[in-house]
């Protein structure tokens, strides 16, 4: 499959589909899957301790072995709990895998859609960096290292800024906005969603609660969370958190399982699917090409 076409973004992302094979070749095709490691992250509890470590054979290459995934490239942003062990090993795995992308904590991917001039650009950031862990918090405290944040802060902002892309995704770990167990992220509902707004990103792209959610604020401002990976949570502790009208769907709301979110992009529109592991697609929406 054309590697242009079909690419994984990992939030801490996976793909099959028979039908896949038989779309529009016109078409930049990715799935966003997080929390897959065990329960939750890349490698939960406690990420990886070197690069030698077994996890990345047990809990990645032995799980995701089927052929249709071998040549898919995955692109990944940590979490929480890949923050506790040795993340600097999972960046280095890189050179060992030729799926595995992780060049840094946050960077920053460019596609095209084939056969036409739509670009896409993509924006993988740490939230840990930008708001601290989590540990046995459900919200994070503040960044362990503020400089770092801060670097982190003006790397996202430049970055945004200067982008020409016809759609822009920004994905990191911890949700803007979420009505499962951990809820709304305040760092990021105080400093991020200022800038999405700000620079016209099409959609945010997030897990850390285990569900599949999608949100869209009275502006247009969309969110998804794609957090079902291994286990699919019930919680909507967090459902009075914001407006209700702002809530179009959430597998805990809607009673459906857990799953991915699918994504296609053509000359014209991006679809968001949520698909169900049976391989049902429980909701759709379409995303608009950015306005100048």
């Amino acid at each position: 499959m054309d590697r242009l076409r079909c690419v994984l973004l990992v939030l801490c992302v996976q793909l099959s589909w028979t039908q896949i094979h038989t779309l529009d070749p016109a078409t930049l095709r990715f799935v966003v899957l997080g929390d897959w490691g065990g329960l939750g992250d890349h490698f939960y509890f406690n990420g990886v301790k070197s690069v030698d470590d077994p996890r990345f054979k047990y809990t990645y290459e032995g799980v995701f072995s089927q052929a249709s995934l071998l040549d898919i490239p995955w692109y990944l942003t940590a979490g929480n709990h890949d923050h506790r062990g040795n993340i600097s090993a999972q960046i280095a795995y890189s050179k060992k895998s030729k799926r595995w992308n992780f060049p840094g904590l946050y960077y920053e991917l460019q596609f095209a859609v084939p056969h036409t001039n739509v670009s896409v650009g993509v924006l993988m950031i740490d939230t840990v960096v930008l708001c601290g862990n989590t540990y046995d918090q459900a919200q994070p405290s503040g960044p362990e290292y503020p400089s770092a944040a801060e670097q982190q802060w003006g790397w996202i902002s430049d970055k945004l800024a200067s982008s020409k892309s016809d759609y822009v995704v920004v994905a990191g770990h911890y949700p803007v906005w979420s009505v499962g167990h951990h809820g709304p992220t305040s760092c990021l509902v105080k400093r991020l969603r200022p800038l999405l707004k700000k620079f016209n990103v099409t959609v945010y792209l997030s897990g850390h609660d285990h569900n599949i959610q999608f949100i869209r604020e009275d502006d247009g401002s969309s969110y998804a969370v794609s957090g079902s990976g291994t286990v699919s949570d019930t919680a909507t502790t967090h459902k009075g958190s914001f407006p209700p009208s702002w809530q179009l769907y959430s597998s805990p709301v809607n009673h459906t399982v857990g799953g991915l979110a699918y994504f296609q992009v053509n000359e014209h529109h991006m679809t968001l699917s949520f698909m169900q592991t049976d391989g049902k697609c429980v909701y759709q929406a379409e995303l608009q090409k950015r306005t100048p």
